[in-house]
């Protein structure tokens, strides 16, 4: 175990590593979550169970790992007691394989790709196939090997059961982890300057309402290029991290509750089972180090107008728990949002937890993410569209929402006008959606897309919702490797 106690308040897990540990192995290069080279893995307790995961640490707070074990390159091998400095060791089967396998050139990347790697190797004892292994290692970027040798050597060390020195210790591992859990509030530094990671949601809502100048960080997926890119300093950071019962996932019968500390990875299988559209955008979404960390509540606090969540929750009709000190209060999400940069939060009020509705029999819903990049890469456009119809198959409520279109996520509210009270196959009222959608927005025009582009995309993803829920053919593919019949409703 690892106690330190001069932390900076916005001290990165990469800077920790590289400069106080001197663990080169761990790269530094985007510093931004993008590239991977500077993945470490995290091994944590998760409902009695050690799990792995593959972080970024470039903009991971050092401060956020506490109770984790950290793993880097260099812990992998199995070295002999004896061993001089100029003994590897025995190389782990992922590193052997990708020797193997001449998945390595310059090797800047490798270290990430290896823990990426490890990482899968540690996440299951069932077969892996290629998808699989180009899902894992979406979030690590390589320019000079090609991906077919680095795919090749996972397949070789990831298939079957595990069986590695971090298997024979994981009881050992899980009590030594379960121990430092001990339910007391993590505080340093003084009034002034601090990190601080609460126990306790009464212990986190009073410190934030005796604080409001502070940061609250849930994963630092966004917070954590402030530090790195915009060289931002915040004085005062609060984590969520140790807070008990923060990451708890309520079914609440006819829906959802997730809380602020539930990950994207956490939230993709109970997403996935109100739309398998959902489960295919969050795939989409970030790298899996960065679905790791970040939040669902995450997403949605931060405002961002080309965050792909909220067009999705606010077309869904989910609310949002907000607390200040002892007091909460809830309202629907998209009022949650008010201009570029602003939401309605008052100061030391913090976004609880987010409550989304499942689908009714007669309630129908799609979501499409336009980008330049497939995986791991900001939406130009993202569109989410509900429908509620009537035996007659005639629209009875519509709620279209957008990222991208505008400085928040916005519902093209004339749009829906013009199809409540349609039929879902009369072309000629979707023609009136069409155009009305010009009066809804007037897009934002920057480097990821003009306003032309953008509002000739928002016509054809409305146009291709549309389509598939009145389509007549027995089956159509909605999502990636996901074939449904297709029924009006459904």
């Amino acid at each position: 175990m690892v106690e330190v106690r001069d932390v900076l308040p916005t001290e990165t897990l990469l800077d920790y590593l590289r400069e106080r540990e001197r663990s080169t192995g761990t790269k530094e290069a985007c510093r931004e979550g993008d590239c991977g080279a500077c993945s470490v893995v995290l091994g944590r307790v998760r409902n009695g169970k050690l799990t792995y995961r593959a972080v970024n640490s470039c903009i991971l707070l050092l401060g956020q790992i506490e109770g984790a074990e950290v793993l880097t390159v260099e812990d992998l091998a199995t070295r002999r007691p004896d061993a001089g400095p100029s003994d590897p060791g025995e190389l782990h089967p992922v590193q052997q394989a990708l020797v193997d396998k001449h998945a390595s050139q310059c090797g800047y990347c490798t270290p990430g790709f290896v823990m990426s790697l490890f990482a899968l190797y540690q996440s299951s004892d069932e077969p892996v196939d290629r998808d699989t292994v180009n899902d894992w290692i979406a979030g690590n970027l390589c320019r000079c090997t090609g991906y077919r040798p680095i795919v090749d050597a996972a397949l070789e060390a990831c298939i079957g059961r595990r069986n590695d020195r971090f298997v024979e210790r994981e009881e050992e591992t899980a009590s030594a982890l379960t121990y430092m859990i001990d339910g007391n509030d993590v505080f340093i530094g003084d009034d002034k300057r601090f990190f601080a990671a609460p126990a306790s949601l009464d212990s986190l809502a009073a410190l934030y309402d005796q604080n409001p100048d502070a940061t609250i960080v849930a994963g630092a997926t966004d917070v954590g290029l402030w530090v790195t890119k915009q060289m931002r300093d915040l004085p005062k950071i609060i984590s969520l991290g140790r807070v008990e019962g923060l990451d708890l996932i309520d079914d609440v019968g006819d829906g959802y509750t997730l809380y602020a500390g539930v990950t994207l990875e956490r939230a993709i299988p109970v997403l996935n089972s109100i739309d398998p559209d959902i489960g295919e955008l969050l795939r989409r979404f970030a790298s899996r180090q960065i679905r790791a960390s970040g939040t669902v509540c995450g997403n949605i606090a931060n405002g961002s107008p080309i965050g792909d969540l909220p067009p999705v929750l606010i077309a869904l009709g989910a609310d949002l728990t907000l607390r200040r000190g002892p007091d909460l209060r809830t309202m629907p999400l998209e009022s949650f949002y008010i201009d570029y940069g602003v939401q309605q939060r008052e100061p030391g009020e913090l976004v609880l937890s987010v409550t989304v509705p499942r689908l009714a029999a007669n309630e129908s819903f799609r979501c499409y993410k336009v980008s330049k990049r497939f995986d791991q890469d900001i939406s130009a456009v993202m569109g989410a569209f509900y429908f509620r119809f009537d035996e007659e198959h005639d629209i009875v409520d519509a709620r279209l929402a957008y990222g991208g279109m505008a400085g928040i996520p916005k519902r093209a509210e004339a749009a829906e006008q013009a199809l409540v009270g349609a039929n879902i196959r009369d072309s000629r009222r979707w023609s009136q959606a069409f155009a009305a959608l010009r009066h809804d927005f007037s897009p934002l025009d920057d480097h990821r897309a003009s306003a032309r582009y953008r509002i000739e995309t928002a016509h054809a993803l409305l146009g291709k919702a549309l389509i598939e829920l009145a389509g007549t053919s027995s089956s159509r593919t909605r999502v990636v490797g996901h074939r449904e019949d297709v029924h009006v409703g459904g």
